[in-house]
C-alpha cells in the first residue's frame, strides 16, 4: 500500500546525497567533511522510513583528516553497485580557501554494504565530486568536474571522464571533456545514468546557495556531445526565496522494480524569516520524477519546486525502531549518532570503560584546533529542542575546560563550560565565538566551587539559544541572555561552509596534562 515520503527524509546536516538500489534495498550516502567516522550511509525498504546503517570511514588509515580544513575533508560520497561489489568515491579536501583546491580522490571497494572496505586508492585530484559510471559494456568510467585556479579562466572548467582498470586500480587512457555546462555555471556533482539509448548526465549547478538547481544533459554516444534539456533545470528554488526549502541541487536517482523513478536532493530549511540562515545545514530530501515522451526528465507533481510530500512507491511499509533520545553510557562502545572532529574515537582521549556508565573525556586542544580535539557530537536536527548533560570535573587552572557545545566550526560555536580561576576558583559561564572573534559572557560566570556535580542544557527556540546549569537537576540557572542560532549558519559572517550545527560534549587541557571530565549522560530531546 503505497504512503507519502515527508521530506527532508533525512534532517539536520546530511547534504550530497548518492542515491542507490540494490535488490530490495535503497541505500543514500552523505557527505560528513571534518566530522568523523566519515561517509554517512542511510537505509530504507520503503522510501519513507530511513534509518543510519554505518558510517565507512572509521581509521585515519582510511582517511587522515588531520590539519584539515572547516567545510574541508570528506566532500560528496558516490555509493555504486556492479557484479556483486559496492564501489564508494569520496573526496579528502586537504585546502579550500585559496586559489587552489588541493583535491584527493579515493576509490574503496566492499562485497557487503556493511564492509569491509577496500584500502583506499587513490585515483586524481583534478576536481572533486567523483562518480563511477558503470557502462553496459562493462567498462567503467570515472567522472568528475575539474578545478581551474587560473586567472581570467572558470574555476568550474567541465565535467570530465577517464576510464577506470578494476584490474589495477587505476584510471587509464585519455580524459574526455563531456560537458561545460549552462550559463548557471558552478557545474559539478556529475551523475551519468543509461536510458533508452541515452546517456544521461545529471549535474548540480548555481553552487550549493540560493542558486542551487540540478540540470540535465544527454547523448547518444558515452563521450558525447552533451546536449542540455531545452526546458533545464529540472528544479531549483532560485526563482522563489521564500519557499519552505532552499538551495535545492545535487540530485541522484534511483528506478524501483516496478519502472518508477526518484531523485534525491539536498535542500536547506532556513530559520523562520531569515531566508538564507540554515543552521540545521544542508538536509536530504526526495522527489519522485518521471519522464516525458521525448526523453526528458520532470518532477511528478511538475513545476520546478521540490515537494514537501511526496506519493511512495507501492511498496510494503518497513520502519525502524525509534532511536533513545537519552545515551546513559551503559555500552563499551560509541555509536550512532556520535562524531569526533578528524580523528577517530581512540581510548587516549574517550573512554566508555575507564569508569563504567560514564563516558570519560580527557582534555586536549581547544575548539579552534584543526587537529586533536576531544569533542563528541551529534547534528543539531530541529529547531525546538533540550540538548542536556550532566558533568563531574574538577579543574584546577583555567586553562582547563569541559562542558557542553553548540558548534558549527573553529570559527563559530557557543560554550557552557565548566573551569577554575584565581578570584571564583571552580566557575561556569558561556563563551562564545562569532565569525572568529572570542568573547566571554562574563556577567553570567558564577562560582560553583561547592557543586559536586554540574548539570548543563540548551534550550533551542526558533533563533534563540539559551544556556542553564543546575547542581541537581531540579533548579535551574540560566546562563545567559538569548543567543543567535544563525551564528551557526553556513553564511554567517559571509563565510562560505558546507555543514551545519552540532551539540556535543567536550574538554580541554591546553597545558596537556590531560584532564579528565566524566560525563553521566547525554541527551536530545525535541520538543
Amino acid at each position: 500500500m503505497a504512503s507519502t515520503i515527508v521530506n527532508p527524509v533525512l534532517t539536520g546536516f546530511h547534504p550530497d546525497p548518492s542515491f542507490l538500489r540494490v535488490g530490495d534495498d535503497y541505500y543514500i550516502a552523505t557527505s560528513t567533511f571534518e566530522w568523523f567516522p566519515g561517509v554517512e550511509i542511510h537505509h530504507s525498504r520503503d522510501l519513507v522510513h530511513w534509518h543510519p546503517l554505518a558510517r565507512v570511514l572509521t581509521e585515519s588509515s582510511q582517511a587522515d583528516l588531520r590539519g584539515n580544513p572547516s567545510s574541508g575533508s570528506i566532500w560528496a560520497p558516490a555509493l555504486s553497485y556492479d557484479n556483486g561489489i559496492y564501489y564508494l568515491l569520496f573526496t579528502d579536501v586537504k585546502s579550500r580557501k585559496s586559489v587552489y583546491k588541493d583535491l584527493h580522490n579515493y576509490l574503496i571497494t566492499a562485497a557487503g554494504i556493511l564492509g569491509p572496505w577496500s584500502d583506499p586508492v587513490r585515483l586524481n585530484g583534478s576536481g572533486f565530486d567523483p562518480f563511477l559510471f558503470h557502462d553496459a559494456d562493462g567498462t567503467k568510467w570515472l567522472l568528475n568536474m575539474r578545478w581551474d585556479f587560473r586567472k581570467q579562466h572558470s574555476n568550474f572548467s567541465g565535467i570530465i571522464m577517464q576510464q577506470y582498470d578494476p584490474e589495477s586500480r587505476s584510471l587509464t587512457g585519455p580524459v574526455h571533456e563531456l560537458y561545460k555546462g549552462t550559463p548557471a555555471g558552478v557545474t559539478e556533482g556529475p551523475q551519468l545514468y543509461q536510458r533508452n539509448g541515452y546517456y544521461y548526465l545529471l549535474v548540480a549547478e548555481g553552487g550549493t546557495g540560493i542558486n542551487h538547481m540540478v540540470t540535465l544533459a544527454r547523448s547518444r554516444s558515452r563521450t558525447g556531445p552533451y546536449e542540455t534539456d531545452p526546458d533545464y533545470p529540472v528544479m531549483t528554488t532560485a526563482h522563489d526565496l521564500t519557499f519552505a526549502f532552499q538551495q535545492a541541487g545535487h540530485g541522484s536517482l534511483v528506478e524501483t522494480p516496478a519502472g518508477e523513478w526518484y531523485m534525491a536532493h539536498l535542500c536547506t530549511r532556513p530559520i523562520p524569516g531569515t531566508g538564507t540562515m540554515n543552521p540545521l545545514g544542508r538536509e536530504t530530501a526526495i522527489q519522485r520524477v518521471v519522464w516525458t515522451e521525448d526523453g526528458w526528465l520532470r518532477l511528478a507533481h511538475g513545476g520546478k519546486l521540490p515537494a514537501l510530500t511526496v506519493a511512495a512507491p507501492d511498496l510494503p511499509p518497513h520502519p525502524f525502531p525509534e532511536l533513545p533520545e537519552r545515551d546513559d553510557f551503559d555500552c563499551d562502545t560509541l555509536g550512532y549518532p556520535y562524531q569526533s572532529l578528524r580523528v577517530p574515537f581512540d581510548p587516549s582521549w574517550v573512554s566508555l570503560t575507564e569508569r563504567p556508565g560514564f563516558l570519560r573525556l580527557r582534555g586536549r586542544e581547544s575548539l579552534a584546533s584543526l587537529h586533536d580535539q576531544s569533542l563528541i557530537g551529534r547534528p543539531i536536527q530541529h529547531f525546538a529542542c533540550t540538548v542536556s548533560t550532566c558533568l563531574e570535573f574538577e579543574p584546577d587552572t583555567f586553562m582547563q575546560m569541559a562542558g557542553l557545545v553548540l558548534y558549527y566550526d573553529d570559527s563559530d560555536y557557543y560554550y557552557l563550560r565548566v573551569t577554575a580561576d584565581e578570584i571564583r576558583g571552580v566557575c561556569l559561564g558561556v563563551v562564545m565565538c562569532r565569525a572568529g572573534k572570542y568573547d566571554e559572557v562574563t556577567p553570567m560566570q558564577i562560582s560553583v566551587k561547592d557543586w559536586d556535580r554540574y548539570y548543563l542544557k540548551a534550550v533551542i527556540e526558533g533563533r534563540d539559544i539559551m544556556f542553564y546549569a543546575s547542581p541537581d537537576g531540579e533548579i535551574w540557572t540560566a546562563m545567559c541572555t538569548p543567543l543567535d542560532l544563525g551564528t551557526l549558519s553556513d553564511e554567517y559572517g559571509g563565510k562560505l561552509g558546507f555543514t551545519g550545527a552540532y551539540a556535543g560534549i567536550c574538554a580541554q587541557d591546553l597545558d596537556q596534562q590531560a584532564k579528565a571530565a566524566y560525563f553521566d549522560y547525554f541527551e536530545y530531546r525535541t520538543a
